[in-house]
């Protein structure tokens, strides 16, 4: 026993266990400040606006899976797509996968027609055939995060339920290095709630050379300011059917300190983490093989005159030797740029006025070599326009030992992210999609892949620079040092492209790259938002038609040819309405078949009245070969 605080929480413990787990659940007292979620739902927390030189601009803001976490009540709602009530059960089929009978595989196995969206998806590379995907799902009300595999190359789905972590009990004060952990895993330390997480958002997957698979999400509290970043591992040979749980903090039952499988966690404003990003070393060859890191968006709420508003979002990260078991103490990476970034200390006059800290989320590619890329979104820019930076990383070190760092240089600019007369709807703000009436944010925009024969790195975003959204591309050939010019993936124009996700396969000798993203009709007059913006009712606005595609191509020749994955398919509505994800995933096996995953709407709510919504939101899937052609 670690001294008195030690004793006085375990007490305290025991004494919650033995009045129930209700207690467990109760949030802090009336007249507790209201935490973060309750001040974003509340209107008083919501994103900083920054005038520079004349422009107004939105910075980066928590996402959207982070804080749409109520469970959903009674509305109006339609018959299914033929008319039928039916929900689409059937003797022998799991998971009531026969709602659908088109190509497509449904990924997630409820009956509840609650909602799913914002998906991730990766391979096995001992077993390619072996796959995981992980959703935001509202299954049980608050939104959680759910995780699903398959053996057989995503023609069947199997369960495996929601985020292992609904047991841990929220004490950053008893994170802080120990003889036996030399980590700290706090950014602050402050005392903890003792109170169980309610909801997780922004899942993220990966895995290592021996078919461990590996999980993360971001962990909060709807009554507190509570956050918890973690990664818990699928053992070789589960293929991803199960996952290690995040024990609480002194051990109810499983003998465990509570320290492993966390990256970060705290219970302060100035430590609130979203958008966890998660790469793994899958080469047999690499000299960090196996090795497992992770990046994430930190937000520092303390600013303002009533010091609970926006003051910067860096970002973190951190890493792991010992299978995602021990990590190694959160570094601050996104560094500064004087010739990149300018008005670091807009809100908080103690801060390098350089430093690149206005920040959406990252993402992490693994080069063959050991070596990291890592890109994320970027606002410290001078006018509306943001920009995609990126970092080489040399990881090294012990995480169990305390002596891991990730070694990151100076960040580089990958390309400008254009977004002067984007569309603005009402009650979702900058950045959004008229005709889905959905957020389309910037701060997801770009993600990352790396081409495993040579290293060369590609990343695709979207931005507003044709007046659209469309889909761009760039690549590194020399570790992320410098990139190509934008290039454009898409070759149709009329519709907004949006939420791309990429990967990249050697076939032949080439570099074969897959870029999956959504498409939605758009309304009149969409590259002027009408003040308060756009809004349901006006010509349009909510009432087009979208679907998923996936394109490929060779290296930089663009534009890449694309084929039509979904059906047609409505925006989301009621309690559902303005969301369908912040991102979609795609996983390429080396046999060159793409496995894109996404969320749509082409399923019913049969019965009126339930989830106050018309149709459902389900993840897809399908086994596809690549696209070619312009």
């Amino acid at each position: 026993m670690r001294g008195t605080k030690m004793g006085r929480n375990i007490r305290l413990i025991a004494v919650v266990a033995l009045i129930g787990s209700a207690v467990a659940l109760q949030g802090p007292s009336s007249s507790a400040a209201p935490s973060v979620m309750q001040r974003i739902a509340s209107g008083q927390l919501h994103a900083a606006v920054l005038h520079v030189n004349g422009h107004t601009k939105t910075l980066p803001f928590l996402t959207h899976g982070a804080f749409s976490t109520g469970e959903v009540g009674p509305g109006q709602t339609q018959l299914g797509p033929s008319g039928s009530t039916s929900p689409g059960i059937a003797v022998g089929s799991l998971g009531c996968r026969d709602r659908n009978h088109d190509r497509d595989v449904r990924v997630n196995q409820d009956c509840t027609y609650r909602r799913q969206a914002e998906e991730d998806i990766a391979y096995n590379p001992v077993n390619p055939r072996n796959l995981v995907a992980g959703m935001n799902d509202s299954i049980i009300g608050w939104n959680q995060t759910s995780l699903d595999f398959s053996i057989d190359g995503g023609r069947h789905w199997g369960s495996v339920g929601t985020a292992p972590f609904r047991y841990r009990l929220n004490a950053p004060d008893d994170l802080l290095p120990t003889s036996s952990d030399p980590n700290s895993h706090t950014l602050f330390g402050d005392p903890g709630t003792l109170h169980s997480y309610d909801a997780c958002s922004d899942p993220y997957l990966a895995f290592d050379s021996r078919g461990r698979a590996f999980y993360t999400c971001v962990g909060f509290d709807i009554a507190s300011n509570a956050s918890l970043v973690f990664a818990v591992p699928s053992p070789p040979g589960a293929k991803g059917s199960y996952f290690d749980q995040v024990y609480p903090p002194f051990g109810l039952t499983p003998p465990q300190s509570g320290r492993e499988h966390v990256i970060v966690e705290d219970n302060s404003l100035a430590a609130f983490a979203d958008g966890p990003k998660l790469g793994a070393d899958s080469y047999r060859t690499s000299r960090n093989r196996d090795n497992v890191y992770e990046t994430w968006t930190n937000f520092d709420l303390t600013c303002g005159k009533s010091g609970d508003q926006y003051c910067e979002s860096p970002i973190y990260g951190s890493m792991s030797t010992d299978h995602g078991f021990t990590w190694s103490t959160p570094e601050r990476i996104s560094g500064a740029n004087p010739g990149l970034c300018r008005f670091g200390n807009a809100f908080k006059k103690s801060l390098n006025p350089h430093a690149c800290n206005f920040n959406g989320h990252s993402d992490i590619a693994v080069r063959p070599n050991g070596d990291l890329g890592i890109t994320f979104e970027n606002g410290n820019t001078p006018t509306v326009n943001q920009q995609i930076l990126s970092l080489e990383c040399d990881p090294s070190g012990s995480s169990s030992a305390g002596t891991a760092h990730l070694n990151c240089d100076t960040p580089r600019k990958v390309a400008s992210e254009i977004l002067k007369n984007a569309p603005e709807c009402a009650g979702i703000g900058f950045g959004c999609s008229p005709g889905a009436f959905i957020r389309v944010p910037a701060e997801t925009s770009q993600r990352i892949a790396v081409d495993q024969s040579n290293g060369d790195l590609y990343v695709t975003w979207y931005d507003y620079r044709f007046g659209e959204y469309d889909v761009f591309l760039s690549r590194s050939t020399n570790a992320g040092r410098s990139w190509s010019q934008p290039r454009k993936v898409n070759p149709d124009r009329g519709t907004d492209h949006y939420s791309a996700a990429i990967d990249v396969r050697e076939r032949d000798g080439h570099s074969r790259i897959g870029v999956s993203y959504y498409r939605t009709g758009r309304v009149p007059n969409e590259n002027h938002s009408p003040p308060g913006g756009f809004a349901p009712g006006d010509p349009g606005v909510g009432k087009r038609l979208s679907d998923y595609v996936l394109s490929g191509g060779t290296g930089l020749s663009t534009p890449y040819g694309f084929r039509v994955l979904s059906p047609k398919f409505p925006a989301p509505d009621g309690n559902q309405a303005g969301f369908n994800g912040d991102y979609s995933g795609l996983t390429i096996t080396p046999n060159g078949q793409a496995h894109p995953v996404w969320s749509d709407t082409r399923n019913r709510v049969p019965n009126p009245g339930f989830n106050n919504a018309g149709v459902d939101e389900d993840v897809f899937t399908i086994t596809h070969n690549l696209p070619t052609g312009g």
